[in-house]
């Protein structure tokens, strides 16, 4: 990946490219805005806005726990840094429904309502509390999305995914996991209404079995085969949402361990209609983000055509830009170039992609900016992560978002010896660009 990034050229432009191509936004440095003893992350997974509608406050979790996972009924601290008042701290919540990836799955109602999952007399819920009066209501389900017009919500089963993911599940007995069933038909993706708590079975996983490859059986193992739900992503015109299907073939539970999964990349009409497979099979699917335009584009990093690669050869995962409707239409971005698994973030003006992803051999996190409409990419840095950051399940993913009017993009890192939460300033004004080398 270091020789990657070195193999492109650096050109600088005091002004709008001659080709009339948006020019690159100017980025400061990384400054954090949450410091020890304690150990800080945003409050959502990556491309969740985590600013309050006036901008002032941004949502995180604190936590004393690292090296391990959070165990049942373990609890941290939900607070708002204040950005207006010295990066003060504000707890306003705890809560026993998170870990290291996707947090507590915080999202912004208004500026007083804040919504995240917790665990309530040993049922996994979400809860939308009004953090300047305390008030709160609990809501049956938790949350895997929220609609842009905050009246709806999705939820997935997160005790099934303790054990299939469990960097993305929640410890306990909150949900049924249905552990011995391989394709319920009594589970999958829920539709919650925000305002009365009723709940709708959008799509049992049972529901898409025709459409998701089946799982390579390995002999010897423990355990039992289990399809299962994750990243539920709404359009912003919440008109489409995405999802990953996956299945396993064998678990163990005492070792959090399970078969490698197979996943199909899938989208539906917010009704739980029109069941779509993203890519042919063998497209896998993995870290994906919509267009803010609500076109119904998509970047996600994929296979490229299904080819999985050789051990000595570049990796398989590469970013690529589609339309629901027109996959097979799917643009390649950075021409190999870029061949990796990057979380993929459209940019608010979606003219760019913000795009970081797992360490290097040299342990660090690459960061770049790449602009759409030609592919040009600029390198935005690298994020070093020490040893103890370093398992799968409790690492430090950047896990970028930008703040919506696109001035500012928040991250986790720990690249400063804890894991903690960073801000950048983005300018509007062109900098540097660079192109990369075929």
């Amino acid at each position: 990946m270091r020789h990657m990034l070195s193999s492109m050229i650096t050109f600088c432009a005091l002004s709008l490219a001659a080709d009339g191509l948006a020019p690159f936004p100017d980025w400061g440095e990384p400054f954090a805005i949450t410091s020890g003893p304690h150990e800080h992350l945003l409050a959502s997974y990556y491309g969740i806005n985590s600013w309050s509608p006036d901008n002032r406050y941004v949502s995180v979790l604190q936590t004393d726990l690292n090296g391990r996972l959070p165990k049942v009924g373990e609890r941290c601290v939900l607070g708002l840094v204040d950005l207006q008042d010295g990066n003060r701290f504000i707890p306003v919540a705890t809560t026993a429904c998170w870990n290291f990836q996707e947090a507590a799955m915080a999202h912004w109602i208004s500026d007083s309502e804040i919504l995240f999952n917790d665990s309530r007399d040993g049922r996994f819920v979400a809860v939308i509390l009004n953090w300047k009066t305390k008030e709160e209501r609990i809501l049956p389900m938790p949350v895997s999305a929220v609609s842009k017009d905050r009246t709806w919500a999705l939820s997935v089963n997160y005790a099934r995914l303790a054990i299939v993911r469990p960097d993305y599940g929640y410890a306990g007995e909150g949900q049924d996991a249905r552990s011995n069933v391989e394709w319920p038909v009594d589970d999958g993706i829920w539709k919650m209404n925000l305002a009365t708590g009723e709940t709708e079975l959008l799509l049992s996983v049972a529901d898409a079995r025709d459409k998701m490859p089946p799982p390579k059986r390995v002999a010897g193992k423990p355990g039992q085969p289990l399809a299962y739900f994750c990243h539920t992503v709404i359009s912003k015109d919440d008109r489409k949402i995405f999802f990953l299907a996956r299945s396993i073939d064998w678990f163990d539970v005492s070792t959090h361990k399970t078969s490698i999964w197979e996943t199909t990349a899938i989208t539906i009409d917010s009704d739980g209609r029109n069941l779509r497979p993203c890519f042919k099979e063998g497209w896998s699917g993995s870290h994906f983000n919509w267009a803010p335009d609500g076109s119904h584009k998509m970047l996600m990093t994929v296979i490229w055509n299904g080819e999985k690669r050789k051990p000595n050869e570049r990796f398989d995962w590469s970013p690529v830009e589609f339309a629901v409707g027109s996959e097979d239409k799917a643009r390649r971005i950075g021409a190999g170039v870029l061949d990796w698994d990057w979380h993929c973030l459209y940019s608010p003006d979606g003219k760019f992609m913000s795009a970081e992803t797992y360490w290097t051999k040299n342990f660090e996190r690459p960061w770049v900016l790449v602009r759409l409409a030609d592919g040009m990419v600029k390198p935005m840095g690298a994020f070093y992560v020490p040893p103890g950051y370093r398992h799968s399940h409790w690492r430090c993913d950047l896990h970028a978002r930008y703040r919506p009017d696109g001035r500012q993009i928040a991250f986790n890192s720990v690249h400063e010896g804890s894991r903690q939460v960073y801000l950048r300033d983005i300018r509007p004004a062109a900098a540097c660009f660079s192109r990369s080398v075929e």
